[in-house]
């Protein structure tokens, strides 16, 4: 284990996080509330603790599999742990546990909160809950690959580590480039919303911060009924948004470079399309009838697929009043989850397609054994590395589901609500049903409950191995 790298990696990322939190700082300033200072203090214990970490380079800077899930799931840990400084010492959050969830929840961009209300935060609080959000969306490894030259070529295994899907590639030969350009087309999105979105009347704070949850897929509102009480323009830009930010990133790339045949070729893709067409057409059946025109209707039905289907968990009406055949396929949007390579959290929707496909071989298999059959994506045969990885995925995701639903259970809240607060936790969603739905917050929960919350929700958004590579007794033996 190189120990070195992974303190020194450590360090940038607490410079990184005190280089965040100018921008609330700068926040403060305009609004001219107290938080100021609160923000100043908490970037210079972050650059101080940053500094003595990173006082000393490594002189190997090399690392591997191992070291790479160790870096990540530690670098999220300490993001997370300095970012709920600001919450606790400002008095909003005053207990330490719903001050982490509540940052961890920003961070992995889940959108739970233990908040009752928000619109009486300071201006500067609620930035920061949204600006969480969008560092925690592209990831934190990958941008400081982008910008500093902290491993050579094995920076892969940060990107891979900390990047959502079955599997991560070079979009270029070089890992830095390809980091490049992750952000850039992170950042141009985001600009592009601000600007629709100000274009609808919006204000720049409420653009921003909306932007920023929606970037990053997070749905931390800044207002108590969410994007409700939006205009019908800016809670369509929203949607639409939302629906990008749920896409493999790549497929922008192949536009980008004119690469339309890959584009069409891409199996995912296309079944995102078909999921959230076919989503929207059946809730629209489903919830006739509850709005007053169809034009209402579609927004709604739109909106709720996008932001449950990317897991952003914005609202704009309380879903859990709608029939249960709707709500049904509301968790089964949860479940699936966006694209690989995108910012949205959930199972994605390429490992759902290998899956299938997997059932489908195994039939053919069955009813014809002499025959052969290979699963294939995108035109090309899918190793059985990658459905063996799959495999292990389903398996760790469903125990770490069990497992939390039974601890979280001792609280004595109903099956429903303690069901999708750990669905919606591990998936990065935010809101779930009953106690847990979009009107109402996870503030009631005991604190072991909110640990074991916390940790599913770190675990969703790094799926999975690089929190159980972390904690493994295996990892530390020398």
């Amino acid at each position: 284990m190189n120990y070195k790298i992974i303190r020194y990696t450590v360090g940038w990322v607490l410079n990184f996080e005190a280089a965040c939190m100018v921008l609330p700082l700068i926040c403060a300033g305009i609004y001219g509330e107290r938080e100021f200072g609160v923000f100043a203090l908490c970037a210079a214990v972050c650059v101080v603790c940053g500094a003595l970490l990173t006082a000393v380079k490594p002189e190997n800077k090399a690392m591997y599999s191992k070291e790479g899930y160790v870096i990540v799931a530690l670098s999220w840990l300490v993001i997370s742990l300095f970012g709920s400084f600001p919450f606790v010492i400002s008095g909003v959050i005053p207990n330490f546990i719903n001050a982490l969830f509540e940052t961890v929840s920003g961070f992995t961009t889940t959108g739970a909160s233990i908040l009752p209300e928000v619109e009486s935060l300071p201006r500067s609080i609620l930035f920061w809950r949204s600006f969480t959000h969008w560092i925690g969306g592209m990831g934190v490894l990958v941008f400081l690959v982008a910008i500093l030259p902290l491993s050579g070529g094995s920076n892969l295994y940060l990107i891979k580590a900390e990047s959502p899907g079955p599997s991560v590639s070079k979009l270029v030969p070089k890992v830095k480039s390809t980091a490049k350009i992750l952000y850039g087309i992170y950042i141009l999105f985001t600009l592009l919303e601000i600007i629709f979105l100000l274009a609808g009347g919006m204000n720049l704070f409420d653009s921003l911060t909306t932007s920023f949850g929606t970037a990053g897929t997070g749905g931390l509102g800044i207002r108590n009924d969410s994007l409700a009480s939006f205009s019908p323009y800016c809670q369509w830009v929203v949607t639409v948004f939302m629906f990008l930010f749920g896409i493999d990133f790549s497929i922008y790339y192949l536009l980008f470079v004119k690469h339309i045949f890959g584009v069409l070729r891409s199996d995912e893709f296309k079944a995102y399309i078909g999921i959230v067409v076919s989503a929207i057409a059946l809730l629209c059946l489903s919830c006739h009838g509850y709005f007053g025109s169809f034009s209402e209707l579609l927004r709604h039905t739109a909106f709720q697929t996008a932001s449950l289907i990317s897991t952003t968990g914005y609202g704009t009406t309380d879903f859990d009043m709608w029939p249960e055949f709707a709500k049904t396929i509301l968790l089964m949007l949860m479940l699936s989850g966006a694209c690989a390579g995108s910012t949205g959290g959930g199972i994605k929707v390429s490992r759902i397609v290998i899956l299938c496909k997997s059932i489908v071989k195994e039939i053919k298999i069955a009813a014809m054994p002499k025959s052969t059959h290979k699963i294939t994506m995108n035109g090309k045969t899918v190793e059985h590395e990658t459905v063996r990885a799959i495999n292990v995925f389903m398996m760790a995701y469903l125990a770490i589901l069990l497992i939390s639903l039974l601890i979280i259970s001792i609280d004595g809240h109903s099956f429903t609500t303690n069901f999708t607060a750990v669905i919606a936790s591990l998936n990065n969603i935010g809101p779930g049903f009953a106690d847990v739905g979009p009107t109402k917050n996870f503030g009631f929960y005991s604190p072991l409950s909110k640990l074991i919350l916390i940790f599913d929700m770190l675990a969703g958004r790094l799926e999975i191995f690089p929190m159980l590579v972390f904690f493994s007794p295996y990892t530390w033996r020398k």
